[in-house]
């Protein structure tokens, strides 16, 4: 017995079926093979509506596949595998081909990270709080209270989730922050507004500047390096820190503020050129 079928089944049918591989002759052929039981091409030709020529060439292409069986006799009588049967089939075939296709398809060289420049502040910006909402282990961020006041919402929700957050604030502080020029160079990040870095999973790493009196820059990247050195120069200014609150006043005392007299060691002019006028 037959169960009645509306257009709107009948459409979905063809359509899953067209997607699974078969035409849209062999895909009404069978549906009306699976309507009547089992029927000659003539008859099917005619309940379709379709030229008995192209009804014939898709019955045998079919039954040459497996989903139709032929009866002897005359005419023959074709009938259409058991659903279960046939979506059993094109499962199997499916999956053979794609194991297949997995094992085969040639592979390419790994690409090769790369390092793209972000412009503005509403670009930098989206940039973060879309990798920092993908972060699951550890956001590492040396930051301005600036900045840091714009990525607060960001950073508390990754911190609500379980992730690590490490901060820097205030840079500026650090003994290799602001090297001593050699003569005729111009003081290193004068006018450049303030540095800020982000490094998130030991994996993806922003480092930018932003500023009232420049335009808001970064570069972005995956590469290995770049994260290596932010993450570097991250724990150096951490264990600086740390030295700075156990042994302030005796740093102070035997290096000068900032710790000038350690950092003109390696910052100043060698023949002692900074001190021409």
């Amino acid at each position: 017995m037959l169960t009645a079928w509306g257009d709107g089944n009948m459409d979905q049918l063809l359509h899953h079926l067209r997607h699974l591989g078969f035409t849209e002759m062999e895909s009404k052929i069978m549906v009306e093979l699976a309507r009547q039981g089992s029927a000659s091409g003539y008859e099917v030709a005619k309940r379709l509506g379709v030229s008995r020529s192209n009804v014939y060439a898709t019955l045998q292409r079919l039954e040459q596949r497996g989903f139709l069986r032929c009866s002897p006799g005359e005419p023959a009588k074709y009938s259409v595998l058991k659903p279960e049967e046939m979506t059993r089939m094109i499962s199997d075939q499916m999956r053979t081909s794609l194991d297949y296709v997995q094992s085969s398809m040639p592979k390419s060289e790994p690409e090769k990270p790369v390092f793209f420049n972000v412009e503005g502040d509403k670009n930098v910006f989206e940039n973060l709080s879309r990798e920092l909402a993908e972060a699951q282990h550890e956001i590492v961020v040396d930051v301005w209270r600036e900045e840091a006041e714009l990525l607060r919402n960001d950073l508390q929700q990754a911190e609500a989730r379980g992730v690590r957050l490490l901060w820097s604030c205030d840079g500026g502080e650090g003994m290799l922050d602001q090297p001593v020029p050699l003569l005729g160079l111009p003081m290193y990040g004068t006018g450049n507004g303030r540095k800020f870095s982000l490094v998130v999973d030991r994996r993806w790493c922003m480092l930018g500047m932003r500023g009232e009196s420049c335009a808001t820059q970064a570069v972005v990247t995956e590469h290995p390096v770049m994260t290596g050195l932010l993450l570097n120069h991250f724990a150096q200014e951490l264990v600086l820190y740390e030295l700075e609150q156990d042994m302030g006043e005796e740093l102070e005392s035997r290096y000068g503020h900032r710790y000038e007299e350690l950092s003109a060691r390696y910052w100043s002019s060698p023949s002692g050129e900074d001190d021409k006028g």
